[in-house]
């Protein structure tokens, strides 16, 4: 696995290669893993696709162009001709199904979180990864948006000085669509905001390597019967946590599910030299340190940062992928790369950039957030997983 030292070096960005040898890979989840590139990345196969529904299970074949198709993940594992498993299952089952793969041999990329709920599902997913010595990937997204590229690149050429302070926000009001399928309730029914952290931990964790320590996070509910009677015993539809990292600089989380609020993954690095604030609600800036002295509107001094418009690079355009993957994919342009990474790690025999301690790094703060919530605020502890 790569140290933390070897992850910086790796976030640099270098142009991607070829291997001469393919990977053949199953998919698995016929709604989410949909939108992925394996059957256009040259160094893959798509041996295997995999849906308990049938329906789902004919798309990803049409999409992927994959003639073999197996009715259950139980089944796929056992085909020796697949070396590695994408997941793109039910939330709550990621690590008994990443488990299952890793059992039968097989490297596994899974959708995110992580692990679902409880600390004792991380520590079960470090352990089974471990016991495997196989190579474990999270699809996490964020790690992969174009301006998180380009963050990282600013971080590493030195021009936000120090991070001080950074914020990241997931806003998505109207999943509970998504609650309730033929009548019957769906594992999303009631899913607590904060066991849905990754979207927004990436976005520090991804840039500097930091690793969330403690925790406060303030929950808000209403009177909806879906927080009164849910699978988690969640009561809160949007929670917002305050977080410490391990180099002592603060950082705002919000997950929020419903409000007057627009649909945003987004976040804001500010730093000693300079700050830099992803598009939203308004478009994305930096903000340049800056040692002239000027006056405020009051009369008092002040320095006149530089603040100018942020021309963001479509890096999916770029050499950073095989040219069959140069194409404008879901979550702003995130998709090819999490395709690249994980097919590039395996058939070059190195660790996958989002391994397991990253992943865990990114969603354990989620899963003590929610506990802090509960327990009205309380400054709670996060474990560490490297």
């Amino acid at each position: 696995m790569l140290t933390r030292r070897e992850f910086h070096a790796t976030s640099l960005l270098a142009a991607a290669d070829t291997s001469p040898r393919k990977v053949r890979v199953g998919i698995v989840g016929g709604r989410f893993g949909l939108s992925f590139q394996f059957q256009d990345h040259p160094d893959c196969i798509v041996e295997a696709v995999s849906d308990l529904r049938p329906e789902r299970c004919d798309a990803l074949a049409k999409t992927y162009r994959c003639s073999k198709t197996y009715p259950s993940l139980a089944e796929l594992v056992k085909d020796p001709k697949v070396e590695a498993v994408c997941l793109f299952t039910d939330g709550p089952l990621h690590v008994e199904h990443a488990t299952l793969a890793l059992k039968h041999g097989k490297h596994v990329l899974s959708a995110v979180p992580a692990a679902w709920a409880t600390l004792a599902q991380c520590h079960a997913l470090k352990d089974a990864v471990q016991r495997s010595g196989l190579f474990y990937m999270m699809a996490e997204t964020s790690w992969f948006r174009q301006s998180t590229i380009s963050a990282r690149e600013m971080y590493k050429q030195g021009k936000f000085g120090e991070i001080y302070y950074s914020e990241s926000e997931y806003h998505h009001d109207g999943l509970e669509s998504l609650y309730i399928e033929d009548g019957k309730r769906t594992w999303r029914h009631g899913v607590a905001p904060m066991h849905y952290p990754t979207h927004c931990t990436a976005f520090l964790t991804s840039i500097t390597g930091e690793r969330f320590t403690e925790v406060s996070c303030q929950g808000w509910g209403d009177s909806s019967p879906m927080l009164k009677d849910n699978a988690y015993k969640n009561p809160f539809w949007n929670e917002t946590a305050l977080l410490r990292t391990d180099k002592g600089h603060a950082h705002r989380l919000a997950v929020w599910w419903k409000g007057a609020h627009k649909e945003v993954e987004r976040a804001q690095w500010f730093g000693t030299k300079m700050s830099f604030n992803t598009a939203g609600v308004a478009p994305a800036t930096t903000i340049q340190h800056r040692e002239t002295l000027g006056k405020d509107d009051a009369g008092f001094a002040h320095r006149a940062h530089r603040i100018e418009p942020f021309a963001q690079k479509q890096w999916w355009q770029t050499d950073l992928l095989p040219e069959p993957l140069r194409k404008n994919s879901g979550h702003d342009g995130s998709h090819t790369f999490i395709t690249h990474e994980f097919i590039d790690a395996l058939s070059h025999g190195r660790s996958p950039i989002i391994n397991v301690r990253e992943a865990l790094a990114m969603t354990a703060p989620g899963i003590v957030a929610h506990q802090s919530a509960l327990k009205g605020g309380e400054l709670l502890k996060i474990p560490s997983f490297d």
